[in-house]
């Protein structure tokens, strides 16, 4: 049992800091561990999903400190920033829509980051984010938490599990982009 909560100390670690340093791959380390979780201990499932929506939780409310206090300079000196026209784009539909499009964001591969940053930047309260993000978290948890549980019960030996959940955990994250990318080149050449 100690081994366990070690791991999941250490899976809260790596996705709160995934949360602020968005280049860790926070989905992958949930989906990984579910699906050793689902072959040693399918009960620890739950606290995978527990500790990786604390760990998300805590570095959007850190990474959101951050933004209101440093504001859009502190975004561009920490390279969060890349893409103003986008993040326009969002402070739009988060001035219209609150609490969807931070539910939501939290899904989206990339979609995390313009929408925090929005959020902070248009001075959205604190009692109004607090309590959006903790059940995106929850669902974002969840969520990659099942596709880890999916590789594991497909494959017979723990290892070839995580390796199939972070496979697709990356495939899915590729395909949104490519989605994504695509839609705003089209949108681009309609516009001019």
């Amino acid at each position: 049992m100690i081994s366990e909560l070690g791991a999941l100390a250490w899976l809260f670690t790596v996705v709160a800091f995934g949360a602020i340093v968005p280049i860790v791959p926070t989905g992958a380390a949930v989906s990984g561990a579910a699906a050793l979780a689902f072959h040693d201990h399918p009960l620890l499932i739950v606290l995978v999903i527990a500790a990786g929506a604390a760990g998300a939780y805590a570095g959007d409310l850190v990474m959101y400190a951050m933004c209101r206090a440093g504001g859009e300079q502190l975004a561009r000196r920490l390279r969060w920033l890349r893409d103003e026209e986008r993040l326009g784009a969002v402070k739009d539909r988060l001035q219209r829509s609150q609490i969807p499009v931070l539910l939501v964001s939290r899904l989206l591969p990339g979609g995390r980051v313009p929408v925090l940053l929005a959020a902070a930047f248009l001075g959205l309260s604190w009692r109004t984010f607090v309590v959006a993000n903790l059940p995106a978290c929850a669902l974002w948890s969840a969520v990659y938490a099942g596709i880890g549980v999916a590789g594991g019960s497909i494959f017979p030996e723990p290892w070839e599990g995580v390796i199939a959940a972070v496979v697709l955990v990356v495939i899915v994250t590729q395909v949104v982009s490519l989605v994504n990318k695509r839609r705003a080149a089209r949108a681009e050449r309609l516009s001019t």
